[in-house]
């Protein structure tokens, strides 16, 4: 059973007036607000817009002022939990776990995230949460408390080769009474366990079945660098033992010279294997150790001795390659925990002094000098320079920063010293979020993964009975000699180890995670990475997503003057506006450097726009309803209107009550990668792209063909979105959603596949979404779907050529064409070709 712990904390807020709300729905932008569930600094609201995002504006996350533990709009102070729940396969538990515990009493509020595995509820009362573990048990899942669990603890484990050796480890320490509960994950070599003893004692029990750990801190980093030394050292020296005694029997001189050198051989790289298969036994496991020291010790009975060395040091030689190549998978999400400095220099005062990151507060002064990498989130409060944030997007073109702007930890700063003020504390930092997410994701099991471990749990037991069947039968009905079909089951032992098959999946998952982790793609794990290897159709969200959500001006129009002058009557009508579309007429006028007049007596008209009076004049700014109720003919105008709205345009009229200056188109653009990621995407194998906007037909026509979608749907509500997903599924298509990850949850949760434009530093999206693209950069999706597709590939092959080797293994051993060693040898070769074929995934480029 796998827990994580986590501090719970919620907030909340008082709805007393329009102007405390915690949240305000911007109609004209379209951005919705949202609760998060989780972290010690989470914000009653989030805002969909990036900028929001960037700036992590909280209406209520104070140190001064404790939130009040509730994620209701109650003033009474409720109960809440944290739970991580595990057993869910889709997001209709969810919704099963939600009603089945709504319906206690005195629990107020129930929230299960399918995506994350996580579990809030608030109750009237500590009491009610008493009987939520067994209440959700019933329902036939389980859940463990994440905020209590004082007692788990992670440790490395180094010298697994396949899942069984995991599940040894498991069942070893399940049978100590100290250990309360244990997962120990093979692909990213970890072990989370909850018990009462000691870490030394811990570490003790391990080493007894042949392996080590080490309680996951920074200072175990390198302590591991030793021991691979000695073992190269053990396996070299064994195999020239077993060359003198091959030479001396070639030769024939003292025959027992080569039987001692070859037993020496066997205890020297035999003794690991034969303790892990004594604790494996005794743990009722069935693993490799068990099958290859049964088959070394069955050799050298039968008075094979150089069977037995040679078989037994063919089998260290592949554990160490494998080990070796297995940990290349391991450090490609390890070597992201190294991206953020675990020290920092502090302002305090006049004074700079080096602190480490984990003493560090939120609200202190950390300083960053040229060419070196941010420790901790924060924004800028003196200072600019250019930040390189390609650890955590994948972009290398580094971004202009200046006072008030975010930045993360583990990007690097290439120019101006600068001054941070720090906004999250280590734990909670952008790259921490990213790290925990993507070892989330390797720990859980795809389908495939799951299916090859349950064939290989029922089929090594029955080729292990299958294998004493023959060593005992055959020569009991008179079938041949006793050493004959005893060799001959030795060799069925060696085959029925499934390593290569078992080992198939979880390597190429985690070396393709690692791969689109490195590449400012974060993918929620093996399940959805084989699910986007499928996907046939895309849906796009429009304003956000193949557009930039942001209004811009695009064209200017003048009726009676110049062009700079339009400007200047518009930056002074519109300069205290906070409206969108005003603020993008300022934006662009200053952008050319347009000087405004001097106003007064401003006044907003609502519903149609401002007015102002200018050199003694009134002006007006707005749109065409504003201008129909002044005196001016507007027949010329209107066309221009509707030309300029036609091409998807929001138009602003500036003018007198005598007169037209003229008009400014604001619109929002495409995104310059939009129309190569679609191409892109369809070079891919996606056959349909799909466009879902809530815009007019006129916009909807335009904007699709800008930026190559083939159809869109126009017009549409949140609920509308949900029903166009399912039209392309009832088309037979397998379907993903490309959204913000929070406005287009409903869409999100329909699809097959849920893909958010998280934008650095979006928690919401990097919770809610299956995929999150990081930099909001569309181009990442192709990169996505071919390194799914290709994952996929590999590992058919893997499958397919592992079992293949099993087959002909198997038809060989009763002709007597197949020897002990090459049993040995195409089991460890099969699974280091298996490994190696799965690392390519690292490497995968477009």
């Amino acid at each position: 059973m796998e827990v994580k712990p986590i501090e719970n904390s919620f907030c909340t807020s008082t709805v007393k007036s329009e102007k405390s709300s915690c949240c305000s729905e911007n109609k004209n932008s379209g951005n919705n607000s949202i609760s998060t569930l989780d972290g010690e600094n989470s914000s009653c609201c989030i805002s969909n817009s990036k900028k929001e995002s960037e700036e992590e504006t909280s209406c209520c996350s104070s140190k001064e002022q404790p939130p009040i533990n509730t994620f209701t709009n109650s003033i009474s102070t409720v109960e809440n939990m944290t739970y991580r729940v595990n057993g869910m396969d889709c997001s209709s538990c969810a919704v099963t776990i939600e009603k089945g515990l709504s319906r206690l009493k005195d629990i107020v509020e129930v929230k299960v995230n399918f995506s994350s595995g996580k579990m809030q509820v608030a109750a009237s009362n500590a009491n009610a949460l008493i009987p939520i573990e067994a209440e959700i048990q019933k329902l036939g899942y389980s859940a463990n408390p994440l905020n209590q669990n004082k007692k788990l603890k992670t440790y490395n484990i180094e010298g697994m080769d396949c899942g069984s050796c995991a599940k040894s480890i498991e069942n070893h320490l399940n049978t100590l009474p100290s250990i309360k509960n244990v997962s120990v994950n093979f692909s990213t070599g970890k072990m989370k366990i909850e018990h009462d003893s000691s870490v030394d004692d811990i570490i003790s029990e391990v080493s007894k079945i042949g392996y080590k750990a080490s309680l996951l801190a920074k200072k175990n980093a390198n302590q591991s660098l030793q021991k691979p030394r000695k073992e190269i050292n053990l396996v070299i020296f064994s195999g020239v033992l077993i060359a003198f005694g091959f030479v001396g029997s070639l030769i024939d001189i003292f025959p027992m010279i080569s039987t001692i050198l070859y037993a020496i051989a066997i205890v020297m790289s035999g003794y690991k294997p034969a303790k892990s298969a004594f604790y494996a036994i005794k743990s009722r496991s069935l693993d490799m150790n068990v099958l290859m020291s049964a088959a070394a010790i069955g050799a050298a009975l039968i008075g094979e001795w150089l069977e037995g060395a040679t078989v037994v040091w063919l089998f260290t030689v592949g554990t160490y390659l494998q080990n070796k190549s297995i940990e290349r998978t391991r450090n490609s999400i390890r070597n992201l925990m190294d991206l953020a400095p675990p020290e920092a220099w502090v302002k305090i005062g006049t004074e700079i002094i080096k602190k480490p990151v984990e003493e560090i507060n939120v609200g202190e002064t950390i300083v960053v000098k040229p060419g070196e990498k941010i420790p901790l989130d924060g924004v800028i409060i003196l200072g600019e320079t250019s930040i390189n944030q390609a650890p955590i997007t994948g972009e290398s073109i580094p971004m202009d920063k200046t006072i008030d702007d975010s930045v993360y930890a583990g990007t690097i700063n290439e120019h101006g010293s600068i001054d941070i003020k720090v906004t999250k504390l280590v734990e909670d930092t952008t790259i921490s979020k990213i790290i925990n997410l993507v070892e989330e994701a390797q720990e859980q099991k795809a389908p495939t993964e799951a299916f090859v471990d349950k064939f290989a749990s029922i089929y090594t037991p029955i080729v292990f009975i299958l294998a004493l069947g023959i060593m005992v039968l055959p020569p009991l009905l008179g079938f041949g000699t006793w050493g004959e079909w005893f060799y001959k089951g030795l060799e069925l032992l060696v085959v029925a180890c499934p390593c290569a098959l078992v080992i198939s999946t979880p390597v190429a998952i985690v070396s393709a995670i690692g791969n689109a982790a490195k590449n400012g793609v974060l993918i929620k794990g093996g399940t959805f990475l084989e699910k986007a290897g499928t996907i046939t159709a895309i849906a796009f969200d429009k304003t956000g997503t193949l557009t930039e959500g942001k209004p811009k001006v695009t064209e200017i129009k003048t009726i009676t003057g110049s062009e700079e002058e339009l400007l200047s009557f518009a930056l002074t009508l519109e300069e205290y506006s906070t409206h969108p579309i005003a603020r993008a007429i300022v934006g662009y006028a200053n952008e050319n450097e347009i000087r405004a007049y001097t106003g007064n007596l401003f006044k907003n008209i609502v519903g149609k726009g401002v007015q102002a009076t200018i050199q003694g004049e009134i002006y007006y700014a707005g749109n065409l309803k504003l201008f129909e109720t002044l005196p001016i003919p507007l027949v010329e105008i209107k066309q221009h209107v509707q030309d300029l709205q036609s091409k998807g345009s929001s138009v602003v009229i500036i003018g007198t009550q005598n007169k037209i200056i003229g008009l400014i188109a604001v619109s929002d653009t495409i995104r310059k990668t939009s129309a190569s990621a679609l191409q892109n995407l369809k070079q891919s194998g996606v056959k349909q792209t799909v466009m879902l906007t809530g815009d007019n037909e006129g916009t909807a026509k335009l904007i699709s063909s800008e930026a190559n979608v083939n159809r869109y749907f126009a017009e549409l509500l949140p609920e509308d979105k949900v029903d166009a997903i399912t039209k392309l599924q009832n088309e037979g298509h397998k379907v993903a959603m490309v959204g913000d990850g929070i406005n287009d949850a409903p869409a999100l949760a329909t699809a097959d596949l849920g893909i958010a434009m998280g934008g650095v530093g979006a928690d919401t999206a990097m919770e809610t979404a299956d995929i999150v693209l990081m930099a909001d950069n569309l181009e990442k999706l192709p990169h996505t779907m071919k390194l799914s597709k290709k994952a996929l590939r590999i590992i058919k092959q893997n499958i397919w050529f592992s079992i293949i080797i099993k087959v002909v293994a198997l038809v060989l051993i009763f002709p007597g064409y197949l020897t002990l060693w090459m049993a040995v040898l195409s089991d460890t070769g099969a699974a280091l070709i298996v490994i190696l074929n799965s690392i390519r995934l690292l490497k995968f480029k477009e």
